[in-house]
Formats: structure tokens, sequence, C-alpha cells
């Protein structure tokens, strides 16, 4: 099937496609004479697999450690759980560091008065840049 056909099938950009090409996740697949690119079934089923461990979050690099994980059928699943408990605890990182910094942006919009005063403790505080409360 050619590039579009696989994207359709997929749901996958065309230059998303071409992207994991060149960082390795999806092999350069075989071209027809006319120089068309010929995707197989294995390489659709390796981009769906890619494709859902995006929608995870996982990085890039996570994602070619999954995939040669998923292709070595003699590996300990005690791996692949390891790296999926790595990504909770990233995620659960990212998750705090987010409440943060809405509690920090509400403290700054209730001391705002939003009115026609040009004095704004949220514009002082960026001025600031200390980052501390």
């Amino acid at each position: 099937m050619r590039i579009g056909q696989i994207a359709e099938r997929s749901g996958v950009p065309t230059k998303t496609i071409r992207y994991y090409e060149s960082v390795g996740l999806l092999p350069r697949p075989d071209r027809t004479a006319s120089g068309y690119r010929d995707y197989d079934e294995p390489a659709l089923q390796r981009l769906r697999f890619v494709q859902r461990a995006r929608s995870l979050g996982f990085s890039v690099r996570e994602c070619a450690n999954l995939l040669a994980l998923y292709e070595d059928k003699k590996r300990a699943s005690a791996e692949v759980k390891g790296l999926a408990r790595e990504h909770v605890a990233q995620i659960d990182a990212k998750m705090a560091e987010l409440r943060s910094m809405r509690c920090t942006l509400g403290e700054l919009i209730d001391k705002c008065h939003g009115d026609e005063r040009p004095d704004c403790p949220i514009l002082d505080d960026l001025a600031e840049g200390s980052g501390r409360r």
C-alpha cells in the first residue's frame, strides 16, 4: 500500500510516517518501479503500535525501546512493566508540576483586579521572574 493508504488506515499523517522512517521507528519500505513507497501489513501494525504508544505519552525513544521489546519474543515482561512504571512516574511528576502552576496562576488571578487600572499583579510577577511563591 502507498503512503496515503497506510496513513488513512492507521490515522497517522504522511508527514509523521516519513518522520518515523527517518528516526527508525518504521523501516524504510520497498519502492515500486515508479518510486512510490510500498508498505506491507507488518508496517501498518508497527505504525499502529507506535501511534498507540505515542497516544499514551511515550517519547519516540521510549517507543523504540517498546518496539524492541515487542519484537523480542524472549523478553521479560518485567522489563516492559518497568518502562511503563517509569512513564507513570513521569506523568505523576508532570501532573504535580501542572497543579503547582495552576495554583500559582489562580493566586495571581485572585490578586488582579481586572479593571481599567494598569496595575496587574500577573504581569508584575512575570516581570520579577522569581518563580517564588
